[in-house]
């Protein structure tokens, strides 16, 4: 049984440890946004490039996610986790240095298998490491300076981008690194799982992440549409033929026996695809179109992350008295209202009056939606599969904003040099938020029809306060 306490020297260095791991990811997931328009002007390259640097990560992260998970489980947590940190920083070093933006797009992609070790092992050590007594504080702490991360990165990033350059959004994970790695060697216990057993099913995470990627080519690239979408398909098939015969799979396909399970997967595909491709717009939209720099453009987009932090807590508390049905139908519509009112940001766009409305109705959106939809995923299964359900939802929430990244700029008729013309940008962008604001409306729509109240003694999150707007909360395995 794991003995560490909280309010011990140990306690506080593991806490301190993979504090800093997961804010290494969770920062570049919320600060590249905001160096796009700097890296495009000084690599000289396409948006379908910038589309690129976006999800070439997110596409080895959702596609390896699951596995990562498990890798550590088997061979050893802080290993698996020491091996992340490491793997990411030096995939950082390389998109620092990169030259062009086919070097910075394949570091991307290797910064997205570290984050795949890293992500989930960092809750898992708290999980293997903490005293029973003190482990939901410790979660809690952990998904709170998480949230503090995420609500700094978008304004550390515009700071880096109009200051240093955009280059040091991705060196600075270096030196993180070079703290989090001997802490957590030297305090951090060594853990396993005597449960973990079978093969790895490494042909279902390779023939995931091919279906993921065939996709996002079909969409970015649409001259090789149809050659590259009947792959993706094939490689699909392939992937559910594997997963359905493998003893220990990557991705269990019964779990989707539960109705609610999958409704509320089909909701968060809508959810975080319309914020997928809201972020990407956004970032460029403030900065090519209303000419904010980009700290100014970070910095406009604080107050979501900022209710988030603020008030994730409460609305899951709320959800809990009520249910999720309300929440998971209200929330995706203020958060199209939000989207529809961005279309009052143009050229020279004042913040008071045209941004920040915006921004605060989609932050209070997500503030009520986010909590119930993760604590109704955990509700949906058995008390064993909780952690496997969490991590199926997180995969599923970053492929969607995979799908929507690449498909986004498609559907709008964005061209390959749209972002540096603010003319055709914010016509595109015009035709976009409809786009997004639909998809919420669907996800809603949705909601209301399938989402039902969960049977009671169900499990809860332990992550409560959440402040990234990116990608659902983790929970760990075993509660």
């Amino acid at each position: 049984m794991p003995d560490v306490r909280l309010a011990s020297s140990q306690g506080k260095w593991i806490l301190l440890t993979t504090v800093l791991g997961s804010s290494m990811a969770l920062l570049d997931s919320t600060v590249v946004n905001v160096a796009l328009p700097r890296i495009g002007r000084d690599l000289n390259t396409s948006l379908e490039a910038l589309q690129w640097t976006v999800n070439a990560y997110l596409l080895t992260l959702a596609g390896l996610i699951l596995l990562g998970g498990s890798l550590g489980d088997r061979y050893g947590r802080r290993k698996i986790f020491v091996l992340g940190v490491v793997w990411f920083a030096a995939a950082s070093l390389l998109c620092g240095l990169a030259p062009n933006d086919i070097v910075l797009i394949a570091a991307r992609a290797l910064q997205g298998i570290g984050g795949a070790l890293l992500t989930p092992g960092s809750l898992a050590l708290i999980q293997a490491s903490f005293h029973p007594d003190d482990r939901a504080k410790a979660v809690g702490l952990w998904s709170g300076f998480g949230g503090i991360g995420a609500a700094i990165g978008p304004f550390l990033g515009g700071w880096l981008v109009d200051g240093p350059g955009w280059r040091w959004v991705f060196l600075l994970n270096v030196p993180l690194a070079l703290l989090c790695v001997p802490v957590a060697l030297r305090h951090v216990p060594e853990s396993v799982d005597g449960r973990a057993h079978g093969r790895f099913d490494a042909l279902g995470a390779v023939l995931a992440a091919l279906t993921l990627g065939f996709v996002t080519y079909a969409l970015i690239d649409a001259g090789t549409m149809s050659l590259l979408a009947v792959a993706g398909l094939a490689t699909g098939v392939a992937f559910v033929y594997v997963e359905r015969r493998r003893e220990d799979p990557m991705l269990p396909l019964d779990i989707f026996a539960s109705r609610q399970f999958t409704a509320l997967n089909v909701v968060t595909l809508c959810v975080y695809g319309a914020f997928g491709g809201y972020f990407f717009l956004t970032a460029l939209q403030l900065q090519v179109v209303a000419g904010y720099s980009a700290l100014a453009a970070g910095t406009a987009l604080l107050p979501s992350t900022v209710l988030m932090l603020l008030f994730s807590a409460r609305s899951g508390a709320l959800a809990d008295k009520i249910g999720p049905r309300l929440p998971l139908t209200v929330g995706p519509l203020l958060c199209a209202t939000g989207m529809m009112l961005m279309l009052r940001v143009g050229p020279h766009a004042n913040y008071l009056t045209d941004v920040f409305p915006a921004v605060v109705v989609m932050g209070a959106g997500m503030v009520t939606l986010v909590a119930p939809l993760t604590a109704s995923v955990l509700a949906s299964v058995d008390t064993a599969r909780a952690g496997i359900a969490s991590g199926i939802n997180n995969a599923a929430a970053r492929a969607a904003s995979l799908i929507a990244v690449a498909a986004l700029p498609l559907l709008a008729g964005m061209g390959p040099e749209a972002y540096r013309s603010p003319v055709r940008f914010d016509a595109a962008f015009d035709r976009a938020m409809p786009i997004c604001a639909g998809v919420l409306v669907a996800g809603s729509a949705l909601a209301f029809a399938l989402v039902r109240r969960p049977a009671p003694g169900c499990v809860r999150p332990e992550c409560r306060t959440h402040g990234n707007v990116m990608s659902p909360p983790l929970e760990a395995k075993g509660h």
